[in-house]
């Protein structure tokens, strides 16, 4: 049976007033009054197409799935444009990596409303991703930003559903990092300019991010004690979580080749600080001069082999996830885990002990029965 009543308008879940008519000219007219008030109207033929129509409102208004249909013609360029703006809040390098992902995002739906895309489509984007060469890392994380302003616009009643999901995931793409050895991170720091060398120190022995290292001030370093406290990033924003600002130790002979005259750690022949834009050329130019370093070696691959440095030298979880400041052991554990060595003989070894003194306990109380049965027939 219609939801609808025809001929007089009806009060639907205390929110919805809907009509059907039929007009002078012929034609049945459907409208509703939402719950703001608002009328909406469409004008029909066939009074079986009015009833349907208004049966859908008044259907997807009792689901909640409902959406004013002025609202539903909003395009995904238009809120993204909104959802950018109620974003701008956050850190700056935040913001610019958001752009940076919609601009991949625009291309295929921006000119579509909210509602029209479907599942299969946003898989067919990812797939388009890959196909241009982009990592899988990366196709991951525009995605995930693609869920992120999807997932708002169903937050803020634009659409009743998001066509995004986990059956729409790409993969996340676990690739490994590549670990320099230490060979190849000196043969870095030699081949550097002499005034970016102290990035590359930074980097490799204390873990610090671009960012960090050029905003780290030598205020920030204690070099009679050996600390390096990191409090800003660049140019002076907060660090990205406060495990980013725990302090990491570091040997009196590191803070002697650290120890400079100009206010940041980093600094160019004119004294002035370096932004990470300048590290990351200069890692770029430096980089093929280093034998077996691959092509898309970064700045950041250095606190790769910070962590690894670390790991080999026996260290847990737990410190390994303080000095590379990680605000949850998962994540280092995630990113590192395959670098902590003997992982699988350690646990080898460690079932075959129990073993081993299950294979003593039974030889002894097989050795002693028999001694016992020897004895009794001696006496006899």
């Amino acid at each position: 049976m219609s939801l609808v009543s025809l001929g007089h308008p009806y009060l639907l879940a205390g929110v919805l007033m809907a009509s059907l008519a039929k007009r002078p000219n012929g034609m049945w007219r459907a409208r509703y009054r939402d719950e703001a008030g608002k009328q909406h109207a469409r004008h029909f033929t066939r009074k079986v197409d009015a009833r349907r129509w208004l049966d859908g409102v008044t259907a997807s208004k009792m689901a909640g799935t409902y959406v004013d249909p002025v609202i539903a013609k909003t395009t995904v360029r238009e809120w993204c444009e909104q959802w950018l703006s109620g974003y701008a809040s956050r850190r700056p390098s935040t913001v610019r990596q958001a752009r940076t992902h919609i601009r991949l995002i625009e291309p295929p739906f921006g000119d579509r409303t909210l509602s029209s895309i479907r599942p299969s489509e946003v898989k067919a984007w990812t797939g388009s991703l890959q196909a241009q060469g982009y990592s899988s890392s990366y196709i991951y994380a525009t995605y995930r930003r693609f869920a992120q302003v999807m997932g708002d616009a169903v937050h803020d009643g634009l659409i009743p559903r998001s066509p995004c999901s986990r059956r729409t995931s790409p993969g996340q793409g676990s690739q490994r990092p590549y670990v320099a050895s230490t060979e190849q991170v000196w043969a870095l720091y030699e081949a550097m300019e002499e005034s970016f060398r102290p990035a590359v120190l930074l980097g490799a022995f204390v873990g610090l991010r671009t960012s960090e290292v050029a905003a780290l001030r030598t205020s920030h370093v204690d070099f009679t004690a050996g600390v390096v406290r990191p409090e800003i990033q660049w140019p002076a924003h907060p660090l990205k979580s406060e495990a980013s600002r725990w302090p990491v130790p570091v040997p009196l002979s590191l803070s002697e080749m650290l120890k400079t005259e100009h206010a940041t750690v980093v600094a160019n022949v004119l004294g002035e600080p370096v932004p990470p834009w300048s590290i990351e050329r200069v890692m770029r130019a430096t980089r093929s001069k280093v034998k077996g370093l691959p092509e898309g070696f970064r700045f950041h691959d250095l606190r790769h082999y910070f962590a690894s440095l670390l790991i080999a030298s026996g260290a847990d979880v737990k410190v390994v996830q303080t000095r590379l400041r990680h605000a949850s052991a998962m994540t280092t554990l995630n990113t590192y885990g395959h670098l902590w060595p003997d992982a699988d003989e350690s646990a080898r070894a460690a079932v075959d002990a129990v073993l081993a003194t299950r294979r003593e306990a039974t030889k002894k109380r097989g050795t002693g029965a028999a001694t016992s049965g020897e004895g009794g027939t001696a006496r006899g």
